[in-house]
């Protein structure tokens, strides 16, 4: 009779394994603002940026933020739905492809997200509690099932105005933003606000608190680009190196939008 032998994971393998699952989820709120800052708005660090110039007086990080929010009320009012392709992938550092999926994400608002996964390919444990579990929390995002209060917003951040950049063909503000508390679901880093629509070209930072002792280090890139009036996400990366087990790259690809309009 066949005997089939059972694997056994080391016990600090499986706790980094266990940590990874539940960054996944970190991630998520780092990679979805607010509503008002995601809507109508909705790693390499990527972008060719000119010399940063000095801030213009009497204007504050504060301010530049709230007519971001402001602006992105105004877009979002007028966003009935979309849809976009997504490509997810985790990746070892040496470029070697753990798993990939193809997923149809719809969007109809005001707080409604539907998903098909259309195909994918790899390790079934990446799938099932990595890509499958990132999509259910952002529907549970998006319809106010999620009570981690991950927004962008002044509640939950101060803003410091560092000056003017050109990146990815864009003339930008860049923000500092200081989170008020360590939460693990809040962020520090920068982020570039077009200068003229107020809507956030790009963002990058790291957790404000360290999710786990067996997470070294967190890095993330959400790049935005314009499909006409809306601001919608162009491709999210996290690298994240988890001891003992290395480096694993997160990126999730945007394409083939379909944008209706109020």
């Amino acid at each position: 009779m066949e005997r089939r032998q059972r694997r056994i994971i080391p016990y600090h393998v499986g706790r980094a394994q266990r940590f990874f699952i539940g960054l996944s989820v970190v991630i998520l709120g780092l990679m979805l603002p607010s509503r008002a800052a995601q809507f109508g708005q909705d790693i390499i660090p990527g972008g060719l940026a000119s010399h940063l110039h000095p801030p213009l007086d009497g204007l504050t990080g504060d301010i530049v933020f709230s007519r971001l929010l402001e602006r992105n009320r105004q877009r979002e009012s007028r966003l009935k739905e979309y849809t976009v392709v997504r490509t997810y992938q985790v990746r070892k550092e040496n470029g070697k492809v753990r798993a990939e999926a193809q997923v149809v994400m719809r969007y109809r608002a005001p707080d409604v997200k539907e998903y098909t996964i259309v195909s994918e390919r790899g390790s079934g444990f990446v799938r099932r509690r990595i890509f499958e579990r990132l999509l259910e929390s952002e529907v549970e995002t998006a319809a106010g099932r999620n009570h981690h209060d991950s927004s962008i917003t002044l509640a939950n951040y101060d803003f410091e105005l560092l000056g003017e950049e050109d990146v990815e063909g864009y003339h930008c503000y860049v923000v500092r933003a200081l989170p008020k508390r360590r939460d693990k679901y809040l962020f520090e880093g920068k982020v570039w606000i077009h200068a003229r629509d107020f809507a956030i070209v790009k963002i990058e930072g790291r957790p404000a608190k360290n999710p786990s002792f067996w997470i070294k280090r967190v890095e993330f890139v959400r790049r935005y680009q314009k499909i006409g009036e809306f601001w919608l996400p162009l491709k999210d990366e996290s690298v994240t190196q988890v001891r003992i087990v290395g480096t694993n790259i997160l990126s999730i690809d945007y394409a083939h939008y379909e944008v209706v309009q109020k």
